[in-house]
């Protein structure tokens, strides 16, 4: 068989939100970077091969930015209809555009070599074009969900369950054991303007009435219904045994498809089943130990911790490991508080010198992957190991002196990426802190405070019209290398109208007939002009943006001016634009 031979500073194991995030966020750093996933497209348990939705921090404004928004905004853009398909090619486009990756798919991660408690090479199998591609690398992440370099180089791990006494939790069950939250097969429908009958095959179970389904919402009117709860696995091992509980998550969706269309009136009449997943979606299997253990205590006291990196805010979302076979309720949501911080401590192995780790396998009990396991949390996590992995690179520091020596600044390049950092506040350039701030109109002060999102009754913002006016002037001339701002992608995505689905999530399950439109944020900033004062005084054209479509715009230049200024000159609907930011470095 065909070998290939790669050298590179990180190398990244699983192309899910969390590996993409990994890997690009590295890349924009000056890393090189090679991307390794077994799947043939991007996006993990939100691809098309899966479609769950990403879900992250409840409450107002706590959506997740940085990289995860820039995506989910161009798909907003790109993709109004929410199409799999459309969705899969942005996840493609944004790792493909980065000069500093080396994306293989189809490559699945089988072998490990060690050089004391370091990993020097991985080695994968590529099944599209029968090779084995060995990856030589100073620093990886595994991102694969199931920790594949756990087995294969000797990190500590855990699966299942803890018992209640290790870390005094309340919800863990009072004896440890192996069990976990299942996984699951999703099914999808389209509604047609004339019936359409369907006949099951004969392996499909069947479930013959009302109770045989108890609390499985299975109403197609219903948008938000996507079949999470046709689950199985918890009380198998999630990851030797996927193939045997594939085959049962099959009989159960065809089942549940036929009980919805045959088996009472669920006014299915004009529903077609439209996709099958064939790919388990897991929510839970191996978890690394890192330098400290997060826990549902850390969790329910808001994660104040000084080396927080990324955050969460879903509830402790403890499915049953009984999954569809336990009559009861299928999860319980524990309160959790929205946002709460996550560590860099959990990102990164206890015993293994140069091992990140990235989303549902990071130092976590059980209970706080309940929470922390959605996929929203898991991205931003992604952000913040392949930040720290770039930190690491040029100092050629292992993740752990990233800790001890870079924590303050890894954060800081995190928020100037325009990752939200609960509890902290970006600093302002000090060109910036040392000019004169002012506006045509309104009060511009907020757009130095450092937070770049409405918080609470703060709008943290300067409050714009079309054709008003922001800018910095100073005494005298002033070396800038780039002005960065941003805009508003309105977070509660208020503005966008149409459904809940479509304004919340980047892709759909469910269509109905007289599905609503879909409108991208009214809020954003769509045309602007930035400018700068020559030495003779006279404002001169830096940038003209037009159809600016992102949040986070960062302009680079190399100029020596008294000022700069930046005008509104449209947004995508709204009368005034938020600007949460004007900053020159």
């Amino acid at each position: 068989m065909k070998e290939k031979f790669h050298k590179v500073d990180f190398c990244v194991i699983g192309g899910g939100l969390a590996g993409m995030l990994a890997a690009i966020s590295a890349a924009r750093h000056g890393v090189k970077v090679l991307l390794m996933s077994d799947r043939p497209v991007l996006g993990g348990n939100c691809s098309s091969e899966i479609r769950m939705w990403p879900l992250g921090c409840k409450g107002k404004d706590n959506r997740e930015t940085g990289i995860l928004e820039e995506i989910f905004i161009e798909n907003m853009y790109r993709n109004p209809t929410r199409n799999f398909s459309i969705w899969d090619s942005v996840l493609y486009e944004k790792v493909k555009a980065e000069p500093n990756i080396t994306l293989l798919l189809n490559c699945s991660c089988n072998n490990a070599k060690m050089d004391g408690n370091k990993i020097s090479s991985i080695k994968g199998w590529q099944l599209t074009t029968y090779t084995w591609h060995n990856v030589e690398a100073d620093y990886f992440a595994d991102c694969s969900g199931d920790s594949i370099l756990a087995p294969l180089t000797g990190a500590e791990y855990r699966v299942g369950r803890e018992a209640a006494s290790e870390f005094n939790e309340d919800i863990a069950p009072e004896k440890a054991d192996k069990r976990t939250m299942g996984m699951s097969c999703i099914l999808q429908a389209v509604e047609r303007d004339y019936k359409v009958d369907y006949t099951p095959p004969t392996w499909a179970n069947v479930y013959p009435n009302e109770e045989s389904l108890p609390y499985r919402d299975h109403d197609l009117k219903d948008l938000l219904t996507n079949f999470w709860w046709i689950e199985v696995g918890g009380e198998d091992d999630s990851i030797y045994d996927t193939e045997e509980l594939r085959d049962e998550l099959l009989k159960i969706v065809f089942g549940v498809w036929d009980h919805i269309k045959n088996r009472g009136d669920h006014g299915a009449d004009n529903w077609e089943l439209d996709w099958v997943g064939f790919l388990p979606g897991k929510r839970e299997s191996r978890r690394y130990v890192g330098d400290y253990i997060m826990n549902q205590n850390d969790v329910r006291s808001e994660g104040r911790f000084n080396d927080l990196v990324a955050y969460g805010g879903w509830p402790m979302d403890d499915h049953n490991p009984g999954g569809i076979h336990y009559p009861g309720n299928p999860t319980i949501f524990h309160p959790a508080p929205a946002p709460f911080g996550i560590p860099y401590r959990c990102l990164y192995s206890k015993n293994i010198e140069n091992l990140f780790f990235a989303g549902r396998n990071i130092s976590v009990t059980h209970t706080a992957l309940s929470s922390t396991r959605v996929m929203a949390t898991c991205a931003v996590i992604g952000q913040a190991v392949g930040t720290a992995a770039s930190i690491a690179v040029r100092d050629k520091s292992t993740p752990r002196q990233v800790y001890e020596n870079s924590i303050r600044e890894l954060q800081d390049i995190l928020m100037d990426d325009d990752c939200y950092l609960p509890f902290h506040t970006r600093k302002s350039s000090v060109l910036s802190n040392n000019a004169v701030l002012w506006a045509t109109d309104g009060d511009p002060k907020p757009v130095l405070n450092g937070c770049d999102r409405v918080i609470g009754d703060n709008l943290n913002a300067w409050q714009a019209s079309v054709d008003s006016t922001i800018g910095l002037a100073y005494e005298k001339p002033v070396p800038i290398k780039q002005v960065r701002l941003v805009f508003d992608s309105d977070l509660q995505r208020t503005s966008c109208g149409g459904s809940p689905v479509l304004r919340f999530y980047p892709t759909i399950n469910n269509r109905s007939l007289n599905l609503p439109p879909f409108n991208f944020p009214t809020t954003m900033v769509k045309d602007f002009v930035v400018e700068y004062q020559d030495e003779n005084g006279i404002w001169v054209p830096l940038a003209e943006i037009k159809n600016n479509y992102q949040r986070l715009v960062k302009i680079n230049t190399d100029i020596i001016t008294r000022g700069i200024k930046m005008t509104v000159k449209n947004t995508w609907g709204c009368e005034k634009a938020l600007v949460f930011s004007l900053d020159a470095y």
